[in-house]
């Protein structure tokens, strides 16, 4: 697949690499179950373990301001994998559920890069100190997070991989990430996690949550593009 590469989608055409302009992301990284992880992460990919039996996962919010996919909200479950049997050197980011609240980049997503994207209810509401995001799937409530906001730090674009499945197929994805007014804040410091009744909250629950957090991420400004995918 070339970088030029473009799809169809809704009628609109849709040319890699897609680029990210300006978004605001917030995030929680916990300490999980490697066990109960690697229940939903596919047999091609094997999740890290910082520490014996644990895994590291992310709760992600992002509200995409400027974006070739359109102005919308996400959410993310991302755990921390390698290809099965690969090095360390290869270690990258799974995104177990990516639900968003707009159907263009929802289409976009599942068949570009194989993201597991599906359109939902999602709340993100800011103070001058918070940001809380509120997820609600198939009606029912998954969870609210909050993280404290704010920030000063610039970080410059840099590269990133994630793995993804695309008709059972393991794929590579080229990403890049830079900031501007970004805090990370050590521990619970200004995080909740409020877990609902719906099924993917019990599986948060199953990994362990609600429980403190390692570290919070709030990004006011981020930028980066997605690249082409390859099969591994």
């Amino acid at each position: 697949m070339s970088e030029t590469e473009s799809y169809e989608i809704q009628g609109r055409t849709v040319t890699l690499p897609c680029v990210v302009r300006d978004a605001a992301s917030g995030s929680a990284l916990y300490m999980v179950s490697a066990s109960e992880a690697q229940a939903l992460v596919p047999d091609a990919f094997e999740v890290l373990e910082p520490a014996p039996g644990l895994t590291q996962m992310t709760l992600l919010m992002v509200d995409y301001r400027d974006n070739d996919l359109g102005d919308y909200n996400e959410v993310g479950v991302v755990f921390f994998v390698k290809p099965r049997g690969a090095g360390d050197e290869q270690a990258g980011t799974y995104i177990h559920q990516l639900p968003v609240d707009q159907s263009f980049t929802s289409e976009a997503g599942c068949k570009i890069w194989g993201f597991p994207k599906s359109v939902q209810e999602i709340d993100i509401d800011t103070t001058a100190t918070s940001a809380t995001c509120r997820l609600v799937m198939d009606g029912r409530h998954v969870f609210t997070l909050t993280v404290p906001r704010g920030g000063e730090d610039e970080t410059p674009e840099a590269p990133s991989i994630g793995y993804t499945l695309i008709g059972g197929v393991p794929h590579r994805n080229e990403f890049t990430r830079g900031s501007r007014g970004e805090k990370t804040t050590p521990g619970a410091e200004g995080v909740s996690l409020e877990l609902g009744d719906h099924p993917l909250a019990e599986s948060l629950r199953k990994l362990g949550l609600p429980k403190d957090p390692v570290l919070s991420n709030w990004c006011e400004h981020m930028r980066g593009s997605f690249g082409p995918s390859t099969p591994l």
